[in-house]
């Protein structure tokens, strides 16, 4: 049972699944499509692009291909490999410089979440709400879980860490499969199907639950530090929603996230405290380097605030309701994919166009990588494109 969000700029991963089956949830009665925003179900008018001003020279190296992608990817760069996967079961390692397959498996089931790899061992969940886990291509094991997720493993320090939609997170060894711990949170009836956040920062395990950023001992699941980034508002479920939404921007012990349609802000994950927060609209994680921290809003606003403040640098609305990825920051570039398969160069100092890329029409599947100099993006029809500067 899952009710949908409607929303006019947003993309399908925007969509909130009841928490239906999950340990220690009820069953909840469907809900209408609820518009966004107080507007209608009509879907603005994409803004119109601008002549390709082509100011970097970037051309395609390579391309591949998986299924077709239909859960919340998240592509994971290792060195020179990455790890990518198609909703059929296919999980893949690929070269980033050549584009060609290291190894490729199927895991024999429809994934839900993934993929979490460290270039040795990759992690998936299927849509049956099995942990599998490869090893050179070969399944090493697989593990049933209480709940289903749609947040990729974490493989890290010969675990696999993974964060379940009731809120519980637990870690197993790498090469057994043994369960080591579960940490479990009250739950929630409204649990979003986009994926959340979960990382490593030095010794420190780091997930989002609700709206807090969890620093949590990766050896035992103890609680560490907790830093709110927005707080439950609203007299409804679906108002009241406040999941962290990956990806997020990590330099050194500053990690910055965002709260689903209520704010972004930063944590010291050293000691564990809020640096700031700040409203923001959007639904897609942020990227960011040492100076800047970006984000794309509902509407496709592409916004930058100052990574030790908070304060807004700049915005553009050059890219209005033409449902955007998260973004990337490379070199002088905030790189983009939009809903109709186009990839947005921007400049990092004000938002500008740089140049254009194309791929196959389709969607862009999840925020763009780089490994290897290789520029990587992947579409919902399950193409993947590497380009590198000319």
């Amino acid at each position: 049972m899952t009710s949908t969000l409607v929303s006019a700029g947003a993309r399908a991963a925007s969509v909130i699944a009841l928490a239906v089956g999950l340990a220690g949830c009820s069953y909840l009665p469907s809900m209408p499509s609820i518009p966004f925003f107080g507007m209608g179900t009509d879907k603005p008018k994409m803004a119109e692009l601008a002549p390709n001003p082509s100011l970097i020279a970037v051309s395609q190296a390579w391309t591949s291909r998986v299924s077709s992608v239909g859960f919340p990817l998240s592509v994971q760069v290792s060195g020179t490999s990455i790890a990518v996967a198609g909703s059929d079961g296919t999980v893949a390692l690929i070269d980033a410089v050549s584009g060609r397959d290291l190894w490729r498996a199927s895991v024999g089931a429809a994934i839900s979440a993934g993929v979490g790899s460290d270039g040795r061992t990759a992690a998936v969940v299927t849509r049956t709400n099995e942990l599998v886990v490869l090893q050179a291509g070969r399944e090493l094991w697989r593990q049933k879980l209480t709940a289903g997720s749609y947040t990729a493993p974490l493989v890290a320090g010969a675990r696999v860490f993974v964060m379940t939609a009731d809120r519980a997170v637990s870690a197993y060894d790498g090469q057994t499969g043994r369960k080591l711990w579960t940490q479990t949170r009250p739950g929630e009836p409204l649990v979003l199907s986009n994926s959340g956040v979960l990382l490593a920062v030095g010794d420190t395990l780091v997930a989002g639950l609700s709206g807090r950023l969890v620093g949590m001992n990766p050896l035992s699941g103890g609680s560490r530090w907790e830093a709110p980034l927005a707080s439950p508002r609203g007299v409804n479920d679906v108002e009241r929603l406040v999941d962290l939404v990956g990806t997020v921007s990590r330099v050194g012990d500053s990690v910055c996230a965002r709260a689903f349609q209520s704010s972004v802000g930063c944590v010291d994950a050293q000691r564990g405290g809020l640096v700031w927060t700040k409203p923001a609209n959007g639904a897609q994680g942020v990227g960011g380097d040492d100076r800047l921290v970006f984000g794309t809003e509902s509407d496709g606003k592409v916004v930058a605030w100052r990574r030790d403040n908070g304060e807004r640098a700049w915005f553009t609305e050059r890219l209005l309701h033409r449902g955007l990825t998260a973004p990337l920051a490379l070199g002088r570039s905030v790189i983009i994919g939009d809903s109709t398969g186009l990839v947005h160069l921007l400049s990092r100092d004000d938002g500008s166009l740089l140049t254009r890329l194309a791929t196959d029409g389709s969607e862009i599947a999840t925020a763009p990588v780089v490994a290897a100099n290789t520029l990587v993006v992947v579409t919902k029809n399950g193409g993947i494109f590497g380009f590198v500067p000319q």
